[in-house]
C-alpha cells in the first residue's frame, strides 16, 4: 500500500484499540445489484470459493503463485491480475465491494485488515487468523468498520449443526459434560497435504520461477524456499499454519462450541509422546485435553481432541460399539450425539429402530436455515440484505480463540492455563510471545495496537 493509506491505515487500527468508534463513510446497500469481488489467494481453497459464486462479478484476481492460479485466470479472463494485494487496494479500491481471502494461515490477517480498512465486505478461510491477538483485532475491526464478515467453515452453514444446537436445547442431552473429537491418521508424502521434510529446518531449494517466494511468506520472518513449505503443505509448519487441530477443528468442534457456549477454555494441555526439540513442526500424534468452566446452568466439559489415527477409548455406558475414521461426540447424561467430521450428519446414539422413529416424527426447527448451505452464498446473501452470516468475525474469532489456544499446547506440548480476560498464558509466560508474534518490516498491519 502507498504510504497514505498505509499511515491511514495505522490510524484507523489504533483507533480501534482505543475504542473510538467513528464510522467512515461505508457503501450502500447492494440489495438489486451484482457485487464486484476481489479474490486473494486464487488457487486450492480460492478456486473452492470463487467456483460457487455464480451470479457476481470476479473483477480481481490476487496470487502469488501464478500456476496455482491459472484455473481462475482462464476462468475469469476481464479480471485484472496482481500479486501483492497492496497494489490491487492502491489501484482497484473503488471498483471492489468485497474480497475473498484464501490464503496460508499466516497471512489471513494483514490481507484482511487492509481490506476491512478499506470498507471492504471479507469472506476469509479457517483459522480465522494465526495468533490470538490478530483474532481479537479482526473481531474488533469488522464492528468498527461495519462490514458484513464469514470464516469459511461450512458446516455451519448447515441443517446439521443447526439441529444439534435444537436437540440440546430441548434438553434430549440433558448436561453434556464431556466431548470427544477425532481425526484421522497423517498421509505424510511429498507434494501431499502434509510433507515432512528430510530436515528441520528444511534445506534451502530454488524457487520456482512461477512462484513469488518472498510475498507468499509476507508478515513471517525471511527463510530458504523448501518445496515442504508451499504450495499445499504448509500446514504442517507452526510459523505458517496451526496443523490439523487449526484445520479441522473449525468445522469438528464448530457445533459443541455453539450448542454448549463453550467460549475460551480455563486450560488446555498436550499430550504428545515425541514433541520436536525446536517446536516447529505437527507431531506424528498428539490428545489435546481442555477444560472449561460452567456458563451458568450447563456444567464444566472437558473436551478431548485426539489426531495422527489417535481415538477416544470406547465406554461402555457412550452405546458405540465402533467410531468412525474422524468424529466428534457430545456425551450427555441423558443421551449422547455423534457426528462426522463435519456437523452435515448429527445423530443421537440410540437403537436403529429408535433412531428410525425419532425421524418419523422429528421436534419441531427453531432456528433459521441457510438456504443453499453454501457459505460463500450467505455471505453474499447477508451483504445485499445487510444481515451478518453465522459464522461472522465475532463468533468466528471466539471459535478460533479458542482452537488456538489448543494449538499452542500441543505445538510445546505443555499445559497451559489461560486468562482469557487479559489474553495472557498464566503458567507459561514465555509463550505469551505467541500470542502477539512480531512481523517481518513492510508487513506491520496493526503494530501499533
Amino acid at each position: 500500500m502507498n504510504n497514505f493509506s498505509r499511515r491511514n491505515f495505522l490510524k484507523s487500527t489504533a483507533a480501534i484499540a482505543a475504542g473510538t468508534l467513528i464510522l467512515p463513510n461505508l457503501q450502500s446497500s447492494c440489495k438489486n445489484s451484482k457485487l464486484d469481488i476481489a479474490v486473494i489467494g486464487v488457487g486450492g481453497r480460492g478456486e473452492d470459493n470463487w467456483s460457487t459464486i455464480l451470479e457476481d462479478n470476479i473483477v480481481a484476481l490476487c496470487d502469488v503463485d501464478e500456476q496455482r492460479a491459472t484455473n481462475g485466470f482462464v476462468k475469469f479472463p476481464k479480471a485484472k491480475r496482481y500479486k501483492d494485494y497492496r497494489v490491487m487496494f492502491d489501484e482497484m479500491a473503488h471498483k471492489i465491494d468485497a474480497v475473498i481471502i484464501a490464503t496460508p494461515d499466516h497471512s489471513h490477517f494483514p490481507a484482511t485488515m487492509a481490506a476491512m480498512q478499506l470498507g471492504k465486505h471479507v469472506y476469509c478461510e479457517k483459522p480465522l487468523a494465526h495468533n490470538i491477538w490478530q483474532l481479537r483485532t479482526m473481531k474488533k475491526a469488522a464492528k468498527y468498520y461495519k462490514i458484513v464478515s464469514q470464516m469459511g467453515n461450512q458446516g455451519h452453514t448447515t441443517n446439521g449443526i443447526r439441529l444439534i444446537r435444537e436437540w440440546y436445547d430441548l434438553g434430549l442431552l440433558g448436561q453434556v459434560k464431556e466431548v470427544h473429537a477425532w481425526f484421522g491418521p497423517f498421509d505424510f508424502k511429498p507434494g501431499g497435504y502434509w510433507t515432512k521434510p528430510d530436515s528441520f529446518p528444511p534445506s534451502s531449494q530454488p524457487v520456482p520461477a512461477n512462484l513469488d517466494w518472498d510475498l507468499w511468506q509476507g508478515p513471517v520472518a525471511e527463510r530458504p524456499y523448501n518445496s515442504a513449505y508451499a504450495p499445499k503443505s504448509w500446514r504442517g509448519f507452526y510459523d505458517y499454519g496451526n496443523g490439523m487441530l487449526g484445520d479441522w477443528a473449525c468445522h469438528t468442534l464448530d457445533a459443541p462450541f455453539l450448542a454448549l457456549n463453550l467460549g475460551n477454555p480455563l486450560s488446555a494441555e498436550g499430550v504428545i509422546e515425541n514433541p520436536m526439540a525446536d517446536h516447529s513442526f505437527i507431531p506424528d500424534q498428539s490428545v489435546v485435553n481442555y477444560q472449561f468452566a460452567a456458563r451458568g446452568e450447563k456444567v464444566p466439559v472437558k473436551l478431548s481432541w485426539y489426531e495422527g489415527g489417535l481415538k477416544p477409548e470406547i465406554k461402555p455406558e457412550w452405546g458405540i460399539e465402533k467410531l468412525p475414521n474422524s468424529g466428534m461426540l457430545m456425551v450427555g447424561d441423558k443421551m449422547s450425539l455423534m457426528t462426522g467430521g463435519r456437523p452435515n450428519q448429527p445423530r443421537l446414539v440410540m437403537s436403529d429402530e429408535k433412531w428410525k422413529a425419532f425421524l418419523e416424527n422429528p421436534p419441531a426447527k427453531t432456528i433459521l436455515r441457510v438456504g443453499e448451505e453454501k457459505p460463500q452464498q450467505e455471505w453474499i446473501d447477508a451483504i445485499k440484505n445487510d444481515k451478518l452470516p453465522g459464522s461472522n468475525f465475532d463468533y468466528a474469532a471466539e471459535l478460533s480463540e479458542m482452537i488456538l489456544v489448543g494449538v499452542l499446547a500441543q505445538r510445546f506440548a505443555t499445559k497451559i492455563e489461560y486468562d482469557a480476560q487479559n489474553m495472557k498464558i498464566i503458567n507459561h509466560p514465555e509463550l505469551n510471545a505467541y500470542i502477539k508474534e512480531p512481523v517481518r518490516k513492510g508487513w506491520s498491519f496493526g503494530e501499533n495496537l
